[in-house]
């Protein structure tokens, strides 16, 4: 009985699904002929093959843009991990083999995750697998991270998250606290407790309005039918303490980035806010190197416990 495949396709099936992803992920075929160093008449080629094989449609086709069709969307959940795990599977086999010592791991984070919760983690990490090479991927919001995600630009992103979107997995590991922060010669540092309405008077130092920070105060205050009087946008963790120490204003920050060493009086807001989590953040059906498997691990065995 003749089979149904022919021979030929099912020689060049890798190379057609891997154009197919990559296409479906740029949403174009030139910058999918670019990924996998071919033309792009020959990426569209391959596509159609697979089209026909198929008997469907897997792009709308508009200009130079191209969109997955539903029967697209399905081969694309399908064939992405088949595609990332055959292109993985040397390092896949040595570690199976415990001879996984080299290769890259590439992480996705904000700064203030860079600056107080990876080090930690990261630091064992290199001292396990010393060979293995590590890319941080500094991201502004989490917007950025996820964008690195599904362009395979990065294995894992590490922040907080309160919308998880449908096509990503969500591990939250550590929970932090918002907290009101002023200067030591502040009129509100001498007061025992702290209630929006004390805030109110007082301008604010908060990250920009795209962060998730920014959106969080803002509804809250929004929420007990109070103004609030943002003074000064200033990016970083960091830059906002030094100029609270300074006094230019006062803020609202995830306790995250409170050492203990700074000189400020801080006060929980737990009365009005809820606590943030940070985690792995993962999209759906990625394969996961080996690398970003035992990365993870650390980051599960590894992060100090902190509310």
């Amino acid at each position: 009985m003749a089979s149904p495949t022919p021979v030929y396709y099912k020689q060049n099936r890798l190379k057609q699904l891997r154009a197919f992803c990559h296409a479906a992920k740029t949403g174009s075929i030139s910058e999918a002929a670019e990924k996998v160093f071919l033309s792009q008449p020959t990426v569209s080629l391959q596509i159609q093959a697979l089209e026909r094989e198929l008997e469907t449609v897997l792009f709308e086709r508009r200009g130079p843009k191209i969109t997955l069709t539903p029967e697209g969307k399905v081969l694309f959940k399908l064939s992405q991990p088949l595609v990332e795990g055959m292109d993985k599977l040397h390092e896949t086999f040595a570690a199976k083999q415990d001879l996984l010592e080299s290769g890259e791991l590439n992480i996705a984070a904000g700064e203030s995750t860079i600056l107080y919760l990876l080090p930690a983690p990261l630091k064992q990490f290199m001292e396990l697998h010393p060979k293995i090479r590590i890319k941080l991927q500094n991201v502004t919001g989490g917007r950025d991270g996820l964008s690195r995600l599904r362009a395979d630009e990065a294995d894992i992103a590490v922040g907080s998250m309160l919308d998880v979107p449908d096509d990503i997995i969500y591990k939250p590991l550590i929970t932090y606290a918002p907290a009101l922060i002023v200067p030591l010669d502040h009129p509100l540092a001498e007061k025992k407790l702290i209630t929006l309405e004390d805030i109110t008077p007082y301008s604010l130092i908060l990250p920009p309005p795209s962060l998730t920070t920014w959106r969080m105060v803002d509804l809250v205050f929004r929420q007990h039918e109070l103004k609030l009087k943002a003074g000064l946008e200033a990016g970083g963790w960091e830059v906002i303490k030094k100029y609270v120490e300074m006094g230019l204003g006062i803020s609202i920050v995830i306790d995250v980035c409170l050492t203990g060493g700074e000189k400020l009086v801080k006060f929980p807001l737990d009365d009005y806010f809820q606590k943030r989590t940070y985690g792995i953040v993962l999209r759906k059906g990625k394969y996961l190197s080996p690398q970003a498997k035992r990365f993870i691990k650390v980051m599960e065995l590894g992060l100090p416990k902190k509310s």
